[in-house]
């Protein structure tokens, strides 16, 4: 348990990337600031064309701008600009609980983790459509598949996350698959995380969403997979070795009758296609194996990074560094 004194030390930001929210801008402040009376309210505009950042700025938000344009990019700014201890980032159109949050900011101080997820309940259907529900569980379950677990909403915009999470996670996505990216991020580096059931709201009349069903799930399925190659290359590239193996089996056994039978091999393109297919599998296979090792080594820098970072709530300790002899050379914040 996180005592009292260094729960109350710990600096608390809200952040919230906005594309023309005019109409639920102020109200998700507003829920975000009773919610959270001390922290601090980030709203960063991506090029909205209506006055979500007067808005905003109104209703007491700190607003600062994204030029490029996409949900993927706003998240790498915030992440790189915003100093904070924790760090609460929700969407700016009002369908998340802001009245959750001082739960979820005490589940992450309390147990010391890196990322709690506010998974979504609706009990309206216009707030989470059928669509967005299948594809969500869709999506859920390749993830699990391919790196052993996940969440259950892996798509939940609802997230408090440490500050050595933030700090050490290289934002690559470009837009609404940036969640996806995050989810990967925690399980690779097998972060503390948790994941707690939040209510979902209808959006306040005015304010129109901007998620594509098919086209963000496709691009969504596509950062998966990219995902897959980059962090299990030995069974990526595994797969596709043993696909082009049974092909070239497939091609090579009629090839193998007729040799046994007649001593000749009539088909001899076939047989040089088997053999080509063969000889890329077992090239396949070795980039899968070569690649683990790069791979490797990324993973346990990048897991040296967010160590390099103090658990989320308690205090910075020097760290002093002694010579053989046993003189300090100095300290080092931890």
């Amino acid at each position: 348990m996180i005592d009292a004194a260094h729960a109350a030390a710990c600096r608390v930001a809200v952040i919230l990337p906005c594309y023309n929210e005019e109409a639920a801008i102020a109200a998700t402040v507003a829920g975000f600031r009773a919610a959270l009376p001390r922290a601090e309210i980030y709203v960063y505009d991506n090029n909205s064309r209506d006055r979500t950042a007067e808005v905003a700025r109104a209703a007491g938000a700190i607003v600062r701008t994204e030029r490029m344009q996409g949900k993927g990019h706003v998240v790498r700014r915030m992440f790189a600009d915003v100093e904070a201890d924790v760090y609460v980032m929700a969407d700016g159109d009002a369908t998340y609980d802001a009245a959750a949050a001082p739960m979820l900011v005490a589940q992450l101080l309390d147990e010391q983790l890196d990322m709690v997820v506010g998974a979504r309940r609706s009990e309206v259907e216009e707030a989470y459509r059928r669509g967005h529900r299948f594809g969500n569980a869709m999506l859920t379950g390749i993830l699990a598949r391919i790196f052993g677990r996940s969440f259950n909403d892996i798509l939940s915009g609802y997230r408090v996350f440490s500050r050595r999470f933030v700090k050490s996670f290289p934002v690559l996505s470009a837009g609404f698959e940036i969640e996806t990216e995050i989810s990967v991020h925690a399980l690779e580096l097998r972060m503390p995380v948790a994941e707690v059931v939040t209510a979902y709201g209808a959006r306040p009349e005015g304010s129109v969403s901007k998620l594509s069903t098919y086209r963000d799930g496709w691009r969504i399925l596509n950062t998966i997979m990219m995902l897959f190659r980059i962090e299990r290359p030995v069974l990526f590239f595994g797969v596709v070795a043993g696909l082009l193996a049974l092909l070239a089996l497939i091609l090579a056994f009629p090839l193998a009758i007729t040799y046994s039978q007649t001593g000749l091999v009539p088909r001899l393109p076939t047989a040089i296609l088997a053999v080509g297919l063969v000889i890329v599998a077992v090239l396949n296979l070795f980039c899968g194996l070569i690649l683990d090792t790069v791979v490797r080594g990324r993973r346990e820098v990048r897991r040296l990074a967010y160590l390099g970072l103090p658990a989320p709530g308690l205090p910075r300790t020097p760290v002093s560094l002694v010579s053989p002899g046993g003189k300090a050379q100095g300290s080092s914040p931890a």
